[in-house]
């Protein structure tokens, strides 16, 4: 069984190191002047955020990368590396990320790369991880239906089609969902204990990972809550979307982003029924506002309300899920 003081250090370790490090990002985000850049059609009350530190997610990526390679001592002697391989992905996502924040910053716009050029890095990204899953011996060619409980056996090409199709979407997903104070960090907090407990029951090196993340989330949520001191920019949401992609294929068990990702499959449909409908209706709106965080800001909900509400959600489909 692995270690539960071993993990609670590790998920501390990161906790510890995101929160004490976060001053020392942030006043550096201010000295390098990386504030962060209000969307024209977003909500007129976030003009007030305009120029807040954005980038921040290195924060919670160097406390849990960290905390992680602190354990390959551990790793080594369990022979199970998954913690390294989702560590990588996720770094290549956020990377990814960087680079568009990069961009952003550096041309002084509110775009960074082109939806094609990031498409491409994360299809790639995408492709390399499950191939080197497969070739680990970490990935079956078979997709476990949640809640139905059937295994369905698909050939290895189809499951690699769809698995990039479920990561890049995630991935974009996660990153749709960092629109106001401390939503991603939130409810991808909650995420990452559920698949912390899902590898504890399985007696998985992978929760390293998982306690890891959820550590540096926590330290960073500190100064990402309302009022947010700092913003994670892409370099931190794609590399959550990574993350959290990176959990359920290790899990081998994908579908159960389903339910555990509900709140950022809410957010992605809500974009994406206001731009049919927008393009339908030859101009009528959907919703006051899309994603559906800033319809709810719309009717008057507070960001607070909305966190807890994404959060709480997210924990209620996690419990059921554990429990199912």
């Amino acid at each position: 069984m692995v270690g539960i003081i071993y993990l609670i250090q590790t998920a501390g370790l990161a906790f510890g190191l995101a929160a004490l490090l976060a001053p020392l990002i942030i006043k550096k985000l201010r000295e390098l002047h990386f504030g962060q850049k209000i969307l024209e059609d977003g909500p007129t009350w976030h003009a007030g955020k305009q120029g807040t530190p954005t980038m921040g997610g290195v924060i919670f990526i160097v406390a849990a990368s960290l905390a992680v390679l602190v354990t390959l001592p551990r790793m080594v002697a369990r022979e199970d590396y998954r913690p390294l391989v989702m560590l990588g992905l996720s770094l290549v996502f956020g990377a990814v990320g960087f680079v568009d924040d990069w961009t952003k910053i550096r041309k002084k716009r509110n775009k960074g790369l082109t939806a094609m050029q990031k498409l491409l890095l994360q299809m790639a990204a995408a492709v390399l991880f499950l191939v080197i899953m497969r070739v680990m011996g970490y990935l079956s060619a078979q997709l476990y239906l949640p809640f139905i409980g059937k295994t369905v056996t698909v050939p290895w090409v189809v499951y690699l089609a769809l698995s990039v199709f479920i990561i890049v979407g995630a991935d974009n997903a996660v990153n749709l969902t960092d629109g106001i104070d401390g939503l991603c960090t939130s409810v991808t907090f909650v995420v990452a204990v559920f698949f912390s407990l899902v590898f504890l029951r399985e007696d998985s090196g992978a929760s390293t990972f998982s306690l890891a993340l959820a550590g540096g989330l926590l330290g960073f949520f500190l100064y990402n809550k309302h009022p947010a001191k700092v913003f994670m920019g892409d370099t931190g949401s794609l590399f959550l979307g990574g993350a959290v992609c990176a959990m359920a294929f290790a899990y081998d068990m994908p579908l159960i982003l389903i339910p555990v990702g509900m709140v950022y499959i809410i957010e992605t449909l809500s974009d994406i029924i206001q731009v049919f409908y927008y393009k339908a209706t030859h101009g009528k709106r959907f919703f006051k506002m899309a994603p559906i965080h800033h319809h709810l800001e719309l009717c008057g909900w507070s960001e607070w309300k909305i966190v807890i509400v994404a959060a709480g959600l997210t924990a209620a489909l996690c419990v059921f899920s554990l429990l199912a």
